[in-house]
């Protein structure tokens, strides 16, 4: 059994950012626990991703109906919990952390509103606020920046994610978040998971009884935090508004204005406007586009393997507007930059609808010269639901693709399928062999999913070779 998440509750998580839960064990469950971190701490130091198979009991956090209801409430039915997993050790006296978004690791996923990626943050012992306990942004997760990383010089309103043992926040992947100051004598310990959509929402999966927007009246994004709900429950339609002529070309023009809160609400106002606005949109977000080329590009001493980008704002107008843009968008895969071409195929995610041409137009963005462009595609393939076997091809030769986040994502996008492609089973076998420690998780979730007795054969084979023993120590060998 689990307990989905209210009307309610999801349209604060859309609001906020955030919402906080209880896995309510008894005490003795959670301080077990945190003895255990204690002594990997002594005896191991921090052992990053390895936290769940040192620590199994872990598992059963994420396990309690409250944890698996709201994450099933927020991210669907058959949704994955990733590999990446790290123990944030807040000692006495530290200082605290900078205000930040997470990178997602070593992927190049896009920033946007419709989440497809939480945050779980999990406290082992009761967490109050001097003791360092993370800080967040509630309703900044849309943005790009904030006022500025220094918490001294922001001024953002804070909200710290507090709770006796056993609190788990979870939280939208691109909330601006930070560990605080701790001013007390105790250690603070927060264990961060994530987890991921596998299907794009075709219905709502909470415990739905209302379909109208009833949020937080005082929020200044309303028409984002509407977009996302319309799109967490299905709706994949517009709104036609009576707006036109200069009220149409005053909102294109207020996407470039120095206000994020304007440039997002001109955006999702854009968004209800129909098929009427897309061709200025097509041209606005081919002008944005390349303008972020620069930032694009960036490897910050942070983060080397590069930016995850935020989807710029015509873009998210046009995610907004949904199938009426996608025959428009369909032809801009064949721009000439292709940087166009991969932004215009995350759109195209966004949008999750098979439209015309959409999957064969990208079956040949897939086979693009430009990395990024396959690796959208490719991902834009895995929200068009069930493809004929001519569409699943090229997704077999894609997990032997020469980069590696083309490799992963179409791994991602075979599990999303599901489909029982036996053709893709060598290649996936040679990622469980990969240098990278993400892909080969991804290739195991691949043939998981596959699930026909080769994909299973040579899972289990691979499963049992890299099997982890998590009471076996340099103290206790045999």
């Amino acid at each position: 059994m689990t307990n989905l998440l209210n009307d309610a509750q999801v349209q604060q998580f859309i609001t906020d950012g955030y919402i906080t839960l209880r896995a309510d064990y008894p005490p003795e469950f959670h301080q077990d626990i945190y003895q255990q971190i204690e002594t990997m701490f002594e005896r191991e130091g921090n052992i990053g991703n390895n936290i769940l198979p040192r620590i199994p009991q872990i598992q059963k956090v994420f396990d309690h109906p409250a944890l698996k209801g709201a994450l099933t409430s927020l991210l669907g039915e058959g949704y994955i919990m990733n590999p990446h997993r790290h123990c944030h050790l807040n000692p006495p006296d530290s200082p605290g952390q900078q205000w930040h978004k997470d990178c997602y690791v070593f992927d190049h996923n896009m920033r946007h509103p419709r989440f497809q990626w939480v945050l779980a943050l999990y406290y082992p012992q009761d967490t109050t606020e001097d003791m360092g306990p993370t800080g967040l942004l509630p309703g900044r997760q849309f943005y790009k920046r904030v006022s500025h990383a220094d918490p001294q010089l922001a001024s953002e309103p804070a909200a710290p994610l507090c709770g006796e043992a056993g609190t788990v926040s979870l939280v939208h992947f691109d909330a601006w978040h930070r560990a605080t100051r701790n001013h007390s004598t105790k250690k603070r310990y927060m264990l961060k998971f994530q987890f991921a959509r596998m299907q794009a929402p075709q219905s709502p999966s909470w415990d739905h009884k209302h379909r109208e927007w009833a949020g937080d009246p005082n929020d200044e994004n309303r028409a984002t935090s509407v977009d996302v709900w319309n799109w967490l429950c299905g709706n994949h339609s517009f709104s036609e508004s009576d707006m036109s002529g200069n009220g149409a070309s005053a909102l294109v023009e207020a996407l470039g204005d120095e206000s994020e809160t304007v440039r997002l609400n001109a955006a999702y106002t854009l968004g209800q406007m129909g098929g009427a606005v897309v061709p200025v949109l097509i041209d606005a977000m081919r002008k944005e586009t390349l303008a972020s080329i620069e930032e694009t590009t960036a490897k910050p001493p942070d983060n080397l393997h590069g930016t995850n980008p935020t989807a710029g704002y015509a873009a998210q107008a046009l995610s907004a507007i949904g199938t009426p843009a996608v025959p428009a968008l369909v032809e801009t895969l064949d721009d000439e930059h292709w940087w166009v071409r991969a932004m215009t195929a995350d759109v195209l995610t966004k949008i999750g609808q098979p439209v015309g041409d959409t999957v064969s137009a990208l079956i040949e963005r897939a086979n693009d010269e430009h990395w990024w462009v396959r690796r959208n595609a490719i991902e834009a393939l895995g929200t068009l639901g069930s493809l004929n076997a001519d569409a699943t091809l090229p997704l077999v030769d894609a997990v032997r693709d020469e980069d590696y986040r083309v490799r992963r994502n179409a791994a991602l996008t075979l599990a999303r399928l599901g489909e029982p492609t036996d053709e893709a089973v060598p290649g996936l076998v040679n990622m469980l062999e990969e240098e990278n420690r993400y892909n080969r998780f991804y290739a195991a979730n691949a043939l998981r999913r596959i699930n026909t007795p080769a994909a299973h054969e040579a899972l289990m084979n691979a499963l049992f070779t890299a099997r982890w023993c998590s009471i076996t120590t340099n103290e206790d060998r045999y």
